[in-house]
């Protein structure tokens, strides 16, 4: 089975696609560092939504997500962004827990799994 590796650097690729699987890199609000989590939020989750189309798939198929956030006060405000992003019958299998993230401008990291 072939692998392809999107949007590859030295340290990761944004994006790698194995067999009929999909794994996303986490993703930052590279757009939105330092600002509130409902727009670090809407960022990653469009990163998301194009990382998924150069694969050939979408949110529909996502399989699994893990979030991380700096602080678990901010949970609600980032899931009113999710629960309006995911496709209703949909939902992948989630974790979403609190960390220390890479650098202190970014609040959230999410990362995904989806069928192609």
């Amino acid at each position: 089975m072939t692998i392809k590796r999107i949007d590859v650097s030295t340290r990761m690729s944004q994006l790698v696609i194995h067999g009929d699987t999909v794994y996303t890199a986490g993703q930052v609000a590279q757009k939105a560092q330092g600002e509130s989590i409902t727009k670090q939020t809407q960022n990653i989750l469009g990163q998301i939504d194009t990382l998924l189309s150069q694969a050939g798939t979408d949110k529909t198929k996502l399989l699994s997500a893990t979030i991380w956030l700096s602080s678990i006060d901010y949970y609600d405000e980032m899931n009113t962004v999710w629960d309006a992003w995911v496709e209703p019958g949909n939902a992948p299998a989630r974790a979403c827990v609190e960390a220390k993230l890479a650098a202190p401008q970014f609040d959230v990291e999410i990362a995904v799994v989806a069928a192609v």
